[in-house]
């Protein structure tokens, strides 16, 4: 397996916004991909700007097949100008 954490920073108003256009990018995920395991989406109500993804992919290739997938793009394009900054941090499984 691999995992993909990913950390945004959304700016301020646009967190509604951002947040239905991040579940609808989970949802293509997770019905078309299939090497897409899981593709949670957080947040902390406290902290409504900041939203955290806890993705689970059969391999890297797979996570590379995401990131160049039509919906992944077109996501990445509509949110661009709502990210104020954002960390991806990528671990592949050690122990089965």
């Amino acid at each position: 397996m691999f995992v993909v954490t990913v950390q945004f920073q959304i700016a301020p108003t646009h967190e509604i916004e951002f947040l239905a256009h991040m579940r609808q990018n989970a949802a293509q995920s997770l019905g078309a991909e299939p090497g897409c395991h899981q593709f949670d989406v957080c947040t902390d109500p406290a902290r409504p700007c900041e939203v955290f993804l806890y993705e689970v992919y059969e391999d890297a290739q797979a996570f590379q097949d995401h990131l160049h997938s039509a919906h992944f793009k077109a996501f990445d394009a509509v949110v661009a100008d709502m990210v104020l900054s954002k960390q991806v941090a990528t671990f592949a499984e050690v122990w089965q």
